[in-house]
């Protein structure tokens, strides 16, 4: 049974990411980390326009479990990121990202949390909205969040330094 979850996970990510190289979605692009495996994906997403993050070009990786839709990917940031929904380590935090079924900690609905209609596009476009509108409630980052609340001047700042720095990664 096993594997032949594995199998339709594969089929699935196969057949997205084909769809994305025909059909490329503004604000980022992706592929494959190894042409070998389809459960590890590149992703590199444009800072959204009109934000702090504006300019900037942020890398990230996208792992999918075996029994993928029914999980959620993880999604890490290999670029370093400044954001309250991001953890210091590049994790990204946002409901899509969690488990599906009733938060244990009572702070998402079911509803908010990963279904298996989501894709590649629904989850990058979900990260690049989260760009644009931080989540300082439940925050994954503590410092930023306490920067984007109290010293917003400061916030900016680190954001600026790290725009400027991935623009010279190109």
């Amino acid at each position: 049974m096993a594997a032949a979850t594995s199998s339709q996970a594969s089929l699935l990510l196969q057949k997205q990411l084909k769809d994305l190289s025909k059909n490329p979605v503004d604000g980022f692009s992706a592929g494959l980390v190894d042409d070998s495996n389809v459960f590890e994906w590149q992703v590199t997403i444009i800072g959204p326009p009109e934000t702090l993050y504006d300019g900037g070009y942020f890398n990230a990786v996208m792992t999918f479990p075996q029994n993928y839709p029914n999980s959620p990917p993880s999604v890490r940031f290999t670029s370093e990121m400044w954001h309250p929904n991001v953890y210091p380590d590049g994790r990204v935090c946002i409901s899509i990202l969690h488990p599906p079924g009733d938060d244990p900690n009572g702070y998402e609905l079911a509803s908010e949390r990963w279904t298996p209609v989501h894709t590649v596009e629904s989850i990058v476009l979900s990260i690049i909205s989260m760009l644009s509108s931080p989540n300082d409630e439940s925050p994954a980052n503590i410092e930023a969040a306490k920067d984007w609340r109290e010293n917003r001047d400061e916030f900016k700042k680190k954001v600026r330094r790290l725009v400027r720095k991935s623009q010279e990664m190109l």
